[in-house]
């Protein structure tokens, strides 16, 4: 465990504990003399986890992040813990991100450089698609999806479909039409995913709903794993029922992502499956970082945590940060 204090203008300190392990049932009573804990996307926050918090006094959970799936609400509100996430960073990043990815599996950008790398200068097998005139449908139309669909329609020249449960007028504007999810599917050459993970949403993207797609058509998913079933996934690629996939998340990928693990032998079978295959292209859930998001987001946490602390925190807070160490510069840089 790594402590720094924190001196704020108002003379009052923070003291921030940095800890490698993720936040579990089993590690939550690490908490003990903390009054918040700073979690990030991987972290089993369940009711087990905080009515553990609940025991060591916990007051508040923070998310370095937007996405807070992985955090039972209704048991936070029956122990008194209030909860405060990123409401929203750089959506350009993510959006940005998702463009890259679809260039690249498109064109095979990454194939043509390992074989670059080995003095293989081969174009057979590197042959893409033009993406101008291509009917590409937006799952979920936030501030992430609409800046999508803004990127294919007017810089790519693409007829752009959406789908969500509720309409965005600013997507409306740039004259996307609204399509019944089952209905985007069967029509686009391209499907991006950019919405929430809900139970509505949980494997919307199946072994039933894949096969609607059209016949080589190419799936992009910058938001959340559990968006799709990876058995489906593994189904759909060799099928050919998919022609790509670009992915920067996985299901499982808490035991996974965000660690170097590379001296070591991965025993998901199913992500090794899958990311096996030359048409899949798979990064760790690095679409949000961005080195001006290194000082926003702990900057956001903070004054997140300063406000909250008028109610509920104690004058001379002290922060626990679980999380691992790819992470801890984000700490260092604001706090040095």
């Amino acid at each position: 465990m790594i402590r720094i204090p924190f001196w704020r203008p108002t003379n009052s300190i923070t003291t921030i504990c940095f800890l490698n392990e993720a936040l579990s049932k089993d590690t939550a009573a690490m908490a003990k003399g903390c009054d918040a804990v700073c979690v990030f996307v991987n972290d089993n926050v369940d009711s087990e986890t905080i009515s553990t918090l609940k025991d060591q006094n916990v007051k508040l959970i923070t998310l370095r992040c937007a996405g807070f799936n992985n955090i039972d609400l209704a048991a936070a509100k029956k122990n008194n813990i209030a909860v405060a996430r990123v409401p929203a960073y750089s959506p350009y990043a993510v959006a940005e991100y998702t463009v890259g990815l679809l260039l690249a599996v498109n064109r095979k950008i990454n194939r043509a450089w390992m074989r670059v790398r080995l003095d293989n200068f081969s174009l057979e097998g590197l042959l893409g698609r033009d993406l101008h005139g291509k009917v590409v449908g937006i799952v979920g139309t936030g501030r992430i999806g609409s800046l999508v669909a803004k990127a294919f329609k007017q810089g790519f020249g693409c007829k752009v479909v959406a789908s969500d449960v509720k309409k965005n007028p600013e997507v409306e504007k740039m004259g996307i039409p609204y399509l019944k999810f089952e209905d985007l599917l069967k029509e686009s050459d391209i499907v991006c995913l950019h919405c929430p993970m809900t139970e509505e949403t949980h494997h919307i993207i199946n072994k039933k709903t894949i096969k609607l797609f059209k016949k080589g058509a190419i799936l992009v998913n910058t938001s959340r794993g559990g968006l799709t079933d990876p058995e489906a996934l593994v189904e759909a690629i060799e099928n050919e029922y998919l022609g790509a996939l670009a992915m920067d998340v996985y299901e499982d990928e808490k035991d996974l992502f965000f660690r170097n693990l590379s001296n070591y032998i991965v025993k998901d079978a199913l992500f090794q499956r899958l990311t096996a295959f030359p048409n899949v292209l798979c990064t760790g859930h690095q679409a949000f970082s961005l080195r001006k998001l290194s000082m926003l987001l702990p900057t956001q946490r903070c004054r997140k945590l300063q406000t909250l602390r008028k109610e509920k925190l104690t004058k001379s807070a002290r922060l626990l940060k679980f999380g691992y160490p790819w992470d801890k510069s984000w700490f260092f840089v604001q706090f040095s």
